[in-house]
């Protein structure tokens, strides 16, 4: 019997019960080389009994490198799973978006193959067949998927996200059941409807955060689950930094921002509903606001963090929709299920093809608030390349809301400290080392400097804003000088448009990467970096 209840209580189509298996019983079930879906959208709702059974088998008995899969999750899972994975060789490829140093080492080492995509574009590709075209079968070989509980008629009930699950469902015939008895039933917080492909492409019918257009669960056919086991594992959310001078000073920006708007009357009065991606800075954002003016606030968004029950027992926040319920483990999720009776009926969690689909965002008039590596002058963001090579975790779905908001904001620290150097890298940069979203994608951007407000402005007009409203002290005037100095040679050129020096543009990021600082002296090629 697990904290919440007994496997019985859980599984209520009496068949099913014949499936039940150990972990042990389950291990044989897996080949070198399958393609496999998890269930799982950042450290929530992710399949644990199994995975780490089976990181248990490999390395007791020295298969490193002999049992590897390729993974097909929504997003991020916990650590202990597939960063164990990565630790013991056990991944190839891996898609769309990860969390963790051995699996982020590996990737970058070129030992795990992995792909980034829009999460939206993700979870409908999946379902088309894309990533398993060229197998014989055209269809994933397993999957792992948690779930709350079983309905009568072997419907799914997803645990603390949906992610993908209902398009895992669709490409795989054998499915593995992990019902988590470790946390509470999340049952009646889901609402799933599953879209089929074109040309029966259904409307998408959320008119507002709370909408409800599906079912509590995702219908299942009970001849796919090979096998049901009990997990006794919780999630292990990760736990974000507290606010700290810099995010609350964006926070404070971004206040001001909307209260100027709602008093131009370009927001209503409780704004429109917030997206708000992962992160530290996102969580204080959002932390921010439940000191803000603004009540009868709603949420749209991906994952809900902490952040987000502060807004909650504020009594700012009325509702909420996301794909997960990404709660750190030893205070958001406890918290939460103190306080269920609360949250639980103003949170609607929702599948990821839903979650983050832009038809809904752009209908809704989404807020979006995400946070990039870094900011050009001219409005475009880099939010996966560190240095533009290194990858950090992936796109997310930054892009999906940042293409399709009312409005499009991106926030991040003016400056980031180097060993060296305390404001050693500006996160505003002349020309980010590789672009995730274009300058078109972006209407504000802010940092703990200031706000830039980016919106009618031409790209030269762009780079005077975002330059002196965003840009660290420290880096402001070296900015400018490049910025002056690439305008009036390519102005005198006729080529001025949106004016660059490509013989000197990464001139900063090279000093970073030799000497540990962006501060440099000049802009001349010819001279030292220093």
């Amino acid at each position: 019997m697990g904290t919440y209840g007994t496997l019985e209580e859980r599984v209520r189509c009496p068949f099913l019960m014949n499936k039940v298996k150990t972990v042990e019983e389950v291990l044989p079930m897996f080949k070198d080389g399958m393609n496999l879906g998890w269930s799982g959208f950042t450290p929530a709702g992710y399949p644990k009994a199994v995975p780490i059974a089976l990181a248990d088998y490999v390395e007791e008995n020295n298969l490193q490198g002999k049992m590897r899969f390729n993974l097909f999750i929504g997003a991020s899972v916990g650590a202990e799973t597939e960063d164990r994975w990565a630790s013991l060789d056990m991944i190839d490829r891996r898609w769309p978006y990860q969390t963790g140093k051995n699996i982020a080492k590996a990737i970058n080492e070129g030992r795990i193959r992995m792909g980034d995509k829009h999460l939206s574009l993700f979870a409908q590709d999946l379902a088309y067949g894309y990533y398993t075209k060229d197998t014989q079968s055209g269809k994933l070989d397993l999957a792992i998927i948690e779930v709350s509980g079983i309905t009568e008629d072997g419907g799914l009930i997803p645990s603390a996200s949906v992610g993908v699950i209902p398009e895992i469902v669709q490409t795989c015939e054998n499915i593995i059941i992990e019902v988590n008895t470790a946390m509470p039933s999340f049952e009646g917080m889901h609402d799933v409807m599953v879209l089929h492909a074109p040309p029966h492409r259904e409307i998408i019918g959320v008119t507002k955060a709370d909408s409800r257009i599906g079912s509590t669960y995702v219908p299942c056919d009970p001849s796919k689950i090979v096998a049901i086991v009990e997990s006794e594992h919780t999630d292990k959310g990760r736990s974000l930094a507290g606010a700290d001078e810099d995010s609350i000073a964006i926070a404070n920006h971004l206040l001001d921002f909307f209260g100027a708007e709602v008093k131009a009357g370009r927001l209503p009065g409780n704004l429109l509903p917030l997206q708000s991606g992962v992160g530290s800075i996102a969580n204080a954002v959002v932390s921010g606001l439940a000191n803000g003016p603004f009540y009868d606030l709603s949420v749209y968004t991906e994952v809900l963090q902490d952040g987000m029950l502060d807004l909650f027992d504020s009594g700012r926040l009325k509702r909420a929709s996301a794909c997960s319920l990404s709660l750190s483990e030893n205070e958001g999720m406890p918290r939460f299920i103190k306080n269920r009776e609360l949250y639980q009926d103003k949170i609607v969690l929702r599948p990821l093809s839903i979650s983050n689909n832009p038809e809904v965002a752009r209908r809704l008039g989404v807020i979006a608030m995400n946070t990039p590596v870094e900011i050009d002058m001219y409005g475009h963001a880099n939010s996966t390349l560190i240095n533009g090579t290194r990858i950090v975790n992936g796109i997310g779905g930054s892009g999906d809301f940042l293409r399709s908001g009312f409005l499009k904001i991106m926030h991040t620290p003016s400056s980031r400290p180097t060993k060296t150097d305390p404001t050693g890298i500006s996160c505003i940069v002349p020309h980010a080392q590789h672009i995730d979203h274009t300058e078109h994608d972006l209407d504000i951007v802010v940092t703990e400097q200031g706000l830039a407000d980016l919106r009618g402005l031409s790209p030269r007009d762009r780079a005077h804003a975002i330059i002196n409203n965003c840009a660290h002290p420290d880096y402001k005037d070296i900015l400018n000088a490049y910025f002056d100095k690439a305008e009036k040679d390519c102005l005198a050129r006729g080529v001025g448009h949106e004016p660059q020096l490509w013989d000197c543009v990464f001139k900063m990021q090279l000093n970073n990467a030799q000497n540990g600082t962006m501060k440099i002296n000049n802009w001349d090629v010819k001279l030292d970096l220093l």
